[in-house]
């Protein structure tokens, strides 16, 4: 058993490094203004449509799902449910440490580079912008997907439902960049990189988990 674990705990984190390589590749692109920058262009460029009335409430209701916040709420209350059915604090722990290397990790690159938005016409590095990685996009890989998570280790549902779970996660993921693209709110590469660096964390955190188990937790 322990065997197993380590095993799957070493393709795990090489998983998490291969993404997180993947990051510091989009990375390097957006510094040294490489090919991805013309992809950026190209979206920036395009007509971006004005929404009005339900379909712009809709709109940013599906931009919302990306929000600290919103994840935030969703995770603190999955967590204390479960906390409160097993009677163990390991969702609670698991949820601090996700939502805290979160925002400390993507916070960090944020205000290292200090991307600026497209919205304004300018692609400026160290110019207090908060652009890349895009936090939008992390939160809904990252947040979404430890709860989608939790739901399967703890509720006892099969592999199946779990594969189902993991599409949910990534189309709620897609979806978000999607709008942040129709919006204009975030460059293609601030929501590429985002993608990466939460799925990273996501793997990470998951690792570490199921390399340290619990005896609430149902196997």
């Amino acid at each position: 058993m322990i065997e197993t674990r380590r095993k799957q705990m070493r393709r795990a984190l090489n998983w998490s490094a291969a993404l997180f390589i993947g990051f510091l590749l989009v990375t390097q692109q957006v510094v040294t203004y490489g090919p991805i920058i013309q992809i950026d262009r190209f979206f920036s460029k395009k007509t971006h449509p004005h929404f009005k009335g339900i379909s712009a409430f809709i709109i940013r209701r599906l931009d919302d799902l990306g929000l600290r916040s919103i994840s935030g709420i969703a995770l603190l209350l999955i967590a204390l449910y479960i906390s409160q059915r097993f009677k163990t604090w390991r969702p609670i722990n698991l949820g601090l440490l996700s939502f805290i290397s979160l925002n400390v990790v993507v916070g960090g690159f944020k205000y290292t580079l200090g991307r600026t938005k497209p919205r304004i016409g300018l692609d400026v590095l160290h110019a207090g912008g908060m652009s890349f990685p895009s936090g939008h996009a992390s939160n809904a890989i990252f947040i979404w997907g430890v709860i989608a998570y939790l739901i399967y280790r703890y509720a006892n549902v099969n592999r199946y439902r779990g594969r189902l779970a993991s599409a949910g996660v990534a189309t709620l993921a897609l979806t978000v960049c999607t709008v942040s693209l129709i919006r204009n709110t975030h460059w293609f590469s601030d929501l590429f990189g985002g993608l990466l660096l939460g799925a990273a964390l996501l793997v990470l955190i998951i690792a570490i988990d199921r390399y340290f188990p619990s005896d609430s937790q149902l196997h």
